[in-house]
Formats: structure tokens, C-alpha cells, sequence
């Protein structure tokens, strides 16, 4: 059985009012607002963008979704989760004031942000998934505090997973830094004694005592090591090394298998919309703007992220006349997809319904 895909055409030069207007429409096919009453939490999931980075959401495209929230309830916030390399968005501090240079000011639209897995990442709960990869998820607790789920996701090409949309944004994004670690790896960090400074920092942040001194460098007893990645992101020398998973179809996996965790705890209370809109080869987590690989498009919307990413794919690569996404990467994108359908996810078939 097919799902369905609302759409609207649009383009960046359409201007703020016209893409909220557009993005209300949208949102409005889903009929979620009466589900909801003056004490419901609703997390707009989002990706606040890196420094230096515009290819994110404006914020100001959602304010009339935010005013449709909010005739039912004050109770709506931004949100997304700390990474897991070091940064501007490693911490709940730096992540908002990054957020807040981005335009998501409270002063603005009236919506708090918060850090789902709070202030350093460790604020997760497990939801028990008995998938073939993810036997149990780590999700940031605001996620598993929440009533609805609205998420929001720009479209862009990625290095690993060949895009990023609905399924990425859900699984690698609402996972905490040891749900992203898992997606990433299936070893525990190390410690290189050539460039560690023993300054310490990670034995003061590892919250397993798995952190010891031996032969002049920190090292890390892997039998207590519980891979939240913790010591990835405050070592200042860069001692801290990840054995990153090759296997992107496993990536996928794992990521579709995450999603999946997230869905079904929302089941029925979960949207998703994508924005085709400024399309790049790279994800908005580089520092710099990335390059345009096919024109503007529009704004999806679905129940089912599986049947949005997959006719997200294939508008962007009608644009551009060829798979562009793996001509870049050389990436098997179609993994997450596939994977996604096969564990109940949503589906690839999809009927496309355009609004006026």
C-alpha cells in the first residue's frame, strides 16, 4: 500500500512569508493539532546549522506551523541533540548560542530551544527496538518526554549515508552521543600515547571510570568503556581516536533501525517535512556553505519517512538529469530506504499529492 507525500512547489526566492505559508499547508494535511490539549510537549526537531553554515531551515518559514502548535498549547520547542566530534554544538552552551546567531531567538517566535540530551549529552533512555542491528536505542530523554513529534529536515547530499533527510534527522539526530557512537562504530575509542598531553580532562568527563594513566598517556580499559563518546569531544590534543565504521550500508542500517525507535514511540503523533530547498553535495553540519547540486524544488510533507525521503531522491535527481547523489559520494543511498521498508519503517511506495 502505497503512502502518501503532499508537496509544494517552492523556492528560496519565494521569501519568508510565502514559505510559511507554504509550510503551514503542509502541516496542516496532517490534522495532529487536535490531538492536542494545553499540557502536551511538541518538539520541532530541526538541525540549528554549523558555524559558518546557512543552508539550514530559516526559522522564520515555521512560524505559522508554530502558531497552529500553539492555539492548543504554549508547551513547543525547538530542539536537536549535541554531536559527537567536537564543536560548536558538542554542548548544550556553545549549541545555543549558535542556535540563537542562526535566528531560533525566543524573542523572535516565542519558542524555547532545548538540548534534548541536555547539557554535555549523557541525558538518553533506552527504547527497546529487537531489530537486527539496534537490539536498544539510546534516545535523548526530551524526545521520550515529548508528546509530539514535528520533524524537520533540509535536504542535502552526506558523505556516509549518500543524504540526509526524515530518516537521518530521526535516527542519527535524536539519538544521544552514545546512539550516535553505536550508529557510528562497533569499537570503543583509543587513545593515541603519541599526541595525549595528560591533561586529565577525560578522566574528569568519563562517567564509567574507564579512563587510567599507563605509560605516560590516558588510556581507556575497554571492559568499563560504555561508548558515549564523552572523551571524544573534550580531548583538546586530538588524542582521542574513533575507528570509524567503513560499511555505510551498515551505517544505514543501524540509522533506519534508530528511526525506527523514534517512530514507534510517536507512533501516530509523529510528521515529518523536508525542505528541498538549497540543495547541497555535503550536510549542514560543515562549517562553510556547501555546493549546490540541483535547484530549489519544494516542501514535502508525510506520515511516512520512508515514502518522503524516497520521493525526495527522486525529485532531486530528476532536477539534476542523474543519480547526483551517488555521483558525488558513491554511496548506495537506497540502504536506509530499502532497510527502512523491511523493518516496518514506512514504505517506498508513495502517492504524490501536490497542493495549490
Amino acid at each position: 500500500m502505497s503512502s502518501k507525500v503532499f508537496f509544494i512547489p517552492a523556492s528560496q526566492n519565494d521569501g519568508q512569508e510565502v514559505l510559511a505559508l507554504k509550510s503551514e499547508k503542509i502541516f496542516k494535511k496532517f490534522g495532529l493539532t487536535p490531538k492536542l490539549d494545553s499540557h502536551s510537549f511538541v518538539a520541532l526537531k530541526i538541525h540549528f546549522g554549523e558555524k559558518g553554515n546557512t543552508g539550514y531551515i530559516n526559522p522564520f518559514w515555521l512560524k505559522r506551523i508554530i502558531k497552529q502548535i500553539r492555539n492548543k498549547t504554549s508547551r513547543v520547542f525547538f530542539t536537536d541533540t549535541n554531536t559527537l566530534y567536537a564543536g560548536k554544538r558538542s554542548n548544550a552552551v556553545d549549541h545555543l548560542r549558535l542556535a540563537w546567531g542562526h535566528g531560533f531567538r525566543q524573542s523572535k517566535l516565542d519558542v524555547p530551544i532545548v538540548i534534548a540530551d541536555g547539557l554535555v549529552g549523557r541525558d538518553s533512555g533506552e527504547v527497546k527496538v529487537g531489530l537486527s542491528r539496534i537490539k536498544s536505542a539510546k534516545i535523548a530523554s526530551a524526545f521520550l518526554n515529548s508528546d509530539m513529534l514535528v520533524c524537520l529536515s533540509h535536504f542535502t547530499g552526506h558523505i556516509l549515508t549518500g543524504f540526509g533527510a526524515a530518516i537521518k534527522n530521526t535516527g542519527m539526530g535524536c539519538a544521544s552521543r552514545a546512539g550516535k557512537l553505536e550508529q557510528h562504530s562497533d569499537v570503543h575509542p583509543w587513545v593515541n600515547p603519541k599526541e595525549c598531553k595528560e591533561c586529565l580532562l577525560c578522566f574528569e568527563f568519563c562517567p564509567s571510570g574507564a579512563m587510567i594513566q599507563k605509560d605516560g598517556s590516558a588510556f581507556i580499559v575497554k571492559d568499563k568503556c560504555i561508548g558515549c563518546g564523552e572523551c571524544l569531544v573534550v580531548c583538546p590534543s586530538g588524542a582521542v581516536k574513533m575507528h570509524w565504521d567503513e560499511d555505510c550500508g551498515r551505517i544505514q542500517e543501524k540509522m533506519a533501525e534508530y528511526a525506527y525507535s523514534v517512530f514507534k514511540r510517536f507512533e501516530g503523533n509523529i510528521c515529518f517535512l523536508n525542505y528541498l530547498l538549497k540543495i547541497t553535495k555535503d550536510c549542514d553540519c560543515m562549517s562553510k556553505n556547501g555546493q549546490i547540486i540541483a535547484g530549489d524544488i519544494g516542501i514535502l510533507g508525510s506520515y511516512d519517512p520512508v515514502a518522503l525521503d524516497q520521493v525526495s531522491v527522486d525529485l532531486v535527481n530528476e532536477k539534476a538529469g542523474k543519480d547526483i547523489l551517488r555521483a558525488f559520494h558513491d554511496v548506495d543511498w537506497s540502504v536506509q530506504l530499502r532497510h527502512g521498508a523491511e523493518i516496518g519503517l514506512g514504505t517506498t511506495d508513495y502517492q504524490l499529492i501536490e497542493l495549490k
